[in-house]
């Protein structure tokens, strides 16, 4: 029988708009039934991640322009609330930017923040830099367990030997249901612990799907 002292903690930085984020937070919600971890969520940005290059197509800088304002709102919504709703709330985020295909817009937020229980004046916090700090800070802990040629998720756990392990991804469609996710989490966390491990990758060919 799993008790809460022997669940381990998977610390998982996010960014609610990345779809493929998306779909790996959603594997570790099925991962959380079928293993003893636990999901513990933290922000990072790809706004802030891509800030300084000039070498991204238009489209994709007007994406991380807009992308300032969720981030802002999770930090400021955490700041008030605790570290505890940010779980609640990248799932209403991300189930209308997503599931849904709402616009990242301030009424989007805003209904995002009411169905997580939290005020909708919250959204006013994506138009202040006064939470980058703070944002900032989060972001910069997920992405030094990793380096800075990857993006969103990161996920640090501990692995069998105990030792910290930390990876970008995986980068998946559709989410794993079931024993699957599982073996997923396994194998995963497997070849992250070996020792000289750096990736395994191949070429993507369809786009998340949101099933």
């Amino acid at each position: 029988m799993t008790t809460a002292d022997s669940r381990k903690i998977a610390d998982f930085w996010f960014d609610p708009i990345c779809p493929w984020a998306w779909m790996t937070s959603r594997w570790m919600l099925e991962v959380e039934q079928l293993r003893p971890v636990d999901t513990k969520w933290h922000v990072m940005s790809l706004s802030v991640l891509n800030e300084n290059r000039d070498d991204l197509p238009d489209r994709y800088k007007e994406l991380l322009a807009a992308g300032w304002g969720p981030v802002r709102v999770l930090i400021a919504a955490a700041q008030a609330h605790g570290d505890k709703v940010l779980g609640p709330l990248y799932t209403e985020l991300g189930t209308r930017f997503h599931n849904q295909g709402l616009p990242n817009s301030r009424e989007t937020i805003e209904a995002a923040l009411v169905a997580a229980n939290l005020p909708a004046e919250l959204a006013d916090a994506a138009d202040s830099d006064a939470y980058d700090d703070a944002l900032r800070a989060s972001h910069r802990e997920g992405i030094s367990l990793v380096g800075e040629d990857v993006g969103t998720p990161v996920i640090a756990v501990d692995g069998a030997d105990g030792d910290r392990v930390a990876f970008f991804g995986p980068v998946v469609t559709p989410t794993p249901r079931g024993e699957a996710a599982a073996r997923l989490w396994d194998g995963t966390v497997l070849v992250a612990s070996t020792p000289g491990f750096y990736e395994i990758k191949r070429t993507r060919t369809a786009g998340p799907s949101f099933e």
